[in-house]
């Protein structure tokens, strides 16, 4: 069997998902994602985060290749999320005797999920664990992004086995490592996969990046993704980017329609938008386009416009969701407009309106509300001005 190395004695055994169509069941997998575990071979045998259960099969086969009738000593847990950890039990049944390595906070949510734990080995910040002739030591990160989150670092290597941290959606397409891919690709998925998981707790993601820089780093192993071996500072400046919410200049549009009238206003927004000279306008339909790619790419751009019918007193359904998540994660620096249709009492523009006040969002025009279709010219002219606005207000930032 064709093993894939990191160095020399530390292996890949993840596996792809190209089957499940949602991730955490709320996220869309067009393109699958990895579940990524490592295996180091020494005078002691350690395996670091394990992999999703549906591919306990495969995934133990690949761990068998490897070791063929060696047992495992050490079962790393940097993370308790059933992802990488729901072939625990059957690790356990495998390798009977296998030490289970977490901190403090592994303990209980595992043990939660997969009943009693007999061998723990509890490490603390900064603790080594010596395998022969390769040394571990932890790192706490916690709240990237859940509270036991930690990383592992190989001192040997000089590897990093980074958890979720510098992770990203899309299956692994014949290339483990960076410069085996195209990362344009990547990068998409990435930043989604930021967005809409480690955002939330990005200060918490900044702070776990400025404890790493303090080592020596040649690999970056996270548990979804590439394996970063030659572009270590090219992904950590993306990821010290999005940490720090630094946008690029561009605008979101997203807009729930039941008729298609408040589409045909979102077209004239971005018309205004776009003739300010703004080169990035993205345009979603709510309904069409799953939350987290729109939220990706809010995260990325500074500028954000929704619109939202009128449904019965209050806003199109499906955008509840996305305002909510906007809520929800905060992404900082934004530039705000709303807008929306009604028909007999409205509902829309002012659900979208408490929001914005929940949410503090910096709104830099008023919201234009259209009744019925956008046939008048005065209507015309202000979904128009609201785009011009927001874009000026994004280029002036």
């Amino acid at each position: 069997m064709n093993q894939i190395k990191l160095s020399e004695n530390i292996y890949y055994v993840g596996v792809n998902d190209r089957h499940t169509d949602k991730f955490e069941n709320h996220m869309e997998l067009p393109n699958g994602v990895s579940y990524n575990s490592y295996l180091i071979v020494d005078e002691k045998v350690a395996l670091i985060d394990p992999v999703e259960a549906n591919f306990l099969e495969e995934y133990l086969f690949k761990v068998k290749s490897v070791l063929g009738e060696r047992k495992v000593d050490y079962l790393i847990i940097n993370h308790d999320e059933p992802d990488h950890s729901s072939t625990v039990a059957a690790v356990l049944r495998e390798y009977p005797g296998v030490q289970v390595v977490g901190n403090a906070k592994t303990f209980a949510p595992l043990e939660a999920f997969y009943g009693p734990i007999e061998n723990k080995v509890t490490v603390a910040e900064g603790e080594t664990l010596s395998l022969g002739t390769h040394t571990l030591q932890f790192f706490m990160v916690p709240m990237v992004h859940w509270p036991e989150s930690m990383v592992t670092y190989e001192q040997n290597s000089k590897i990093v086995f980074s958890n979720d941290a510098f992770g990203g959606f899309g299956a692994l397409n014949g290339g483990i490592f960076d410069d085996q891919v195209n990362l344009a690709f990547y990068e998409d998925e990435m930043r989604r996969y930021y967005a809409n998981i480690v955002g939330k707790v990005a200060m918490q993601a900044l702070k776990a990046i400025e404890k790493l820089s303090a080592l020596e780093i040649k690999m970056i192993a996270p548990s979804h993704g590439l394996v970063w071996r030659s572009n270590l500072a090219w992904v950590i400046g993306k990821y010290t980017q999005w940490s720090k919410q630094e946008s690029e200049e561009g605008i979101v549009i997203v807009y729930g329609s039941m008729h298609g009238n408040t589409a045909r206003m979102a077209e004239i927004v971005a018309r205004g938008a776009a003739e300010t000279g703004i080169k990035e306008v993205k345009v979603y339909d709510v309904a069409k386009t799953e939350v987290s790619f729109i939220m990706s790419d809010i995260w990325k751009y500074k500028g954000v416009i929704i619109g939202a019918c009128a449904h019965y007193g209050s806003m199109f359904p499906n955008m509840t969701l996305l305002v909510h998540e906007i809520n929800e994660f905060k992404p900082k620096d934004k530039c705000y407009a709303t807008f929306g249709g009604m028909s007999w009492s409205g509902g829309g523009v002012r659900t979208l309106a408490k929001y914005a006040e929940e949410g503090k969002w910096n709104l830099v025009t008023d919201s234009v509300e259209v009744k019925g279709a956008p046939i008048r010219e005065e209507d015309w002219d202000k979904l128009y001005e609201l785009g011009k606005a927001v874009a000026e207000a994004v280029k002036q930032q």
